[in-house]
């Protein structure tokens, strides 16, 4: 499964909206220039996190985006599923039924062995992701990433928020 770049990049910026201290915001511009990324298709992925309640936004020359919940209540899949979607990522369309060793007419008493591994496969990503908020992921970046490189993140990150 390859899951569209937008995640990726929703994933990062929300990371960072979670250190704007409160009734600050960040622009489409900042967030981009902060990753290098194309301004126009990053606010696509942002607009998705505000459609899906994710990030609250506010125009005019201190405008931008910061996160609508505590860092603590918004998990990996909320994101996720805001820019992917919330469907399955497994779909049965029960191609066993074209085998043509099959009786005519003879119809499976329940569902493919295949699409239930599938869906307890998907499950369990969905759980794994439901049970990382962007509070924990702080702490761990926190302690990965040097100093040096966690403070001057912020400050430039503050320098640029309205």
């Amino acid at each position: 499964m390859i899951l569209k770049s937008q995640v990726e990049w929703a994933l990062h910026c929300c990371a960072i909206l979670s250190g704007l201290p409160e009734g600050r915001y960040l622009s489409t511009k900042a967030l981009a220039e902060l990753h290098g990324l194309p301004k126009e298709y990053l606010s696509k992925a942002l607009q998705s996190l505000s459609q899906a309640g994710l990030v609250h936004t506010t125009l005019g020359p201190s405008g931008g985006y910061r996160l609508a919940k505590p860092a603590a209540e918004v998990t990996f899949l909320d994101i996720i599923e805001a820019v992917e979607g919330n469907g399955r990522t497994f779909v049965c369309n029960n191609i066993r039924a074209n085998n043509p060793c099959r009786p005519e007419g003879y119809c499976e008493v329940g569902s493919c062995a295949i699409a239930r591994v599938m869906w307890e496969a998907d499950e369990a990503w969905r759980t794994k992701l439901r049970s990382v908020t962007l509070a924990e992921l702080g702490q761990v970046l926190e302690s990965e990433i040097p100093p040096q490189i966690w403070n001057g993140t912020f400050e430039w990150v503050l320098d640029r928020a309205g």
